[in-house]
């Protein structure tokens, strides 16, 4: 029982609204390098390396996520258990149940790791014996959390109360319950207090126990899971669940669906400098910062500024005189907020939304599973792109019924597709796609290929592609 494995199941469901422009919607900030030159939840994948007794992750994300999760973990040669895709989003304790159902499918009865995708840990050591103290009480029968001891009285964050008294032999403390998130004067009680502590939403537990808990409390949501994986269909590097069966499953946190109704609730204490990356000021708090306090990243100058965090993407940023703000300039946005009032960015990104404007979605550089493209000049019946396609990759055969296309190369070597004609073109070479002509842009090449797409038509929306054939499996 000891050798028992463990699986990590990585919940990569969240869209970081609150790390706009950065974070959007088909981008969000599990994906992006904020805090490293690799990204968040290549980090979470890393910090694993050296826990005994691991198999690979298994990842749970929605549909649209699917490449550039395959792609991460491609990028660092990780290997993993299975992508898992909900068609739609149904929160943490079905997640978690699809994940269990799939895992126990071998006949084994893993240790699941339920990590998020999105946390920062920057002592990996301490993590490391959390994980082995919580797998001890999970081997014993438990459905451990991990409780972050508190450095502050933090109003953004749920709190678990424990009772010191009933400490098992494997040192994990038993829960009496899980709080809202206070206001300040108690969250400040709870700092005096010394027996709560920040819900990480991080989880250790046997998938047989976890399942025998949810069924218990919450049966509809381990019924309505099977079905969903009953007629799960392989794709590529993923797994697609029946999308009505899944659809019709109720909606509902681990904490609220087991953790606080359950008897084996448990509770090991993580002090490994955590932080969930909820708003830029967290960022600005675990940041490394210069003699005025300010938190810099890209091509930023300063002159009288304190306190800030500014960070740049694409053009040089300047501040000066200015305290306590929060400046981030992408390549179609900038924000400027009080850095006590970034959690109000949401604000923001509601007015993008009801406004339909692309900057809610889409960063300027809009990802694909081949590669990825971004638009350098538009006018109105003309756009200009930068196209990066991936060694071996190639784009869907299609056509458009509104725009003539002009692609040239400038780094590696391109294979085209254009009508009956299939040929090379290699650097500082052109060639034309009429309107409505079927074609395909490929890279047969060891190294990116990089060109430059003239749009010139009536409408250039992205719609107006007609897919002939996909590898990637897309309509």
């Amino acid at each position: 029982m000891e050798n028992q494995p463990l699986l990590p199941v990585i919940m990569s469901g969240g869209s970081g609204t609150r790390l706009w422009p950065a974070s959007r919607s088909e981008c969000p900030k599990q994906f992006l390098p904020l805090v490293n030159g690799t990204s968040m939840i290549q980090d979470t994948v890393q910090r694993l390396e050296g826990i005994a007794e691991l198999r690979p992750p298994m990842v749970i994300c929605n549909e649209s996520h699917r490449f550039l999760v395959a792609e991460q973990f491609r990028a660092i040669n990780q290997d993993h258990s299975g992508i898992i895709l909900e068609p739609v989003g149904r929160n943490t304790a079905p997640a978690v149940a699809l994940a269990a159902l799939h895992a126990s499918k071998s006949g084994d009865d893993p240790l699941l790791l339920v990590l998020a995708a999105d946390h920062i840990i920057q002592d990996r050591e301490a993590f490391h014996r959390a994980v082995m103290q919580a797998r001890e009480a999970a081997l014993e029968g438990a459905l451990v959390t991990f409780g972050i001891v508190p450095t502050h009285p933090e109003t953004g964050y749920g709190y678990i109360r424990t009772d010191h008294s009933r400490q098992g032999k494997d040192h994990a403390l038993a829960v009496e319950r899980f709080v809202e998130k206070p206001d300040g004067a108690t969250a400040q009680a709870y700092l005096d207090a010394g027996d709560y502590y920040w819900n990480s939403g991080m989880f250790l537990f046997r998938a047989s126990r976890y399942l025998e808990e949810l069924s218990q409390h919450d049966p509809a949501i381990v019924n309505a899971c099977r079905q969903a994986l009953a007629k799960e269909t392989a794709d590529l590097d993923f797994i697609r669940l029946d999308e009505a069966a899944f659809r019709a499953c109720p909606d509902d946190s681990i904490d609220y669906a087991v953790m606080e109704k359950t008897e084996a609730a448990r509770m090991v204490p993580l002090d490994a400098g955590w932080n969930d990356v909820g708003s830029w000021s967290a960022l600005w708090d675990v940041g490394q910062k210069d003699s005025n306090g300010n938190v810099i990243s890209g091509d930023v100058l300063t002159s009288e500024a304190h306190n800030c965090y500014l960070r740049s993407s694409d053009r040089l940023v300047g501040a000066v005189g200015v305290d306590n703000l929060v400046v981030v300039e992408t390549a179609d946005a900038l924000l400027v907020a009080h850095k006590s009032r970034v959690q109000e960015v949401k604000a923001i990104v509601n007015q993008l939304k009801a406004g339909q404007r692309s900057e809610a979605e889409q960063q300027a550089q809009v990802y694909r599973p081949w590669g990825h493209y971004q638009s350098i000049d538009d006018g109105e019946r003309f756009q200009v792109k930068h196209i990066r396609v991936k060694p071996g990759e190639k784009l869907s055969l299609q056509k458009h019924h509104h725009r003539a296309e002009h692609w040239i190369v400038v780094q590696g070597t391109a294979r085209v597709t254009r009508g009956d004609e299939v040929f090379l073109i290699s650097e500082n070479h052109s060639t034309y796609i009429p309107i409505g002509e079927v074609h395909r842009l490929e890279n047969p090449g060891k190294i990116p290929l990089d060109l430059i797409e003239v749009q010139t038509g009536s409408y250039l929306g992205e719609d107006d592609i007609v897919r002939l054939q996909d590898t990637y499996g897309r309509g």
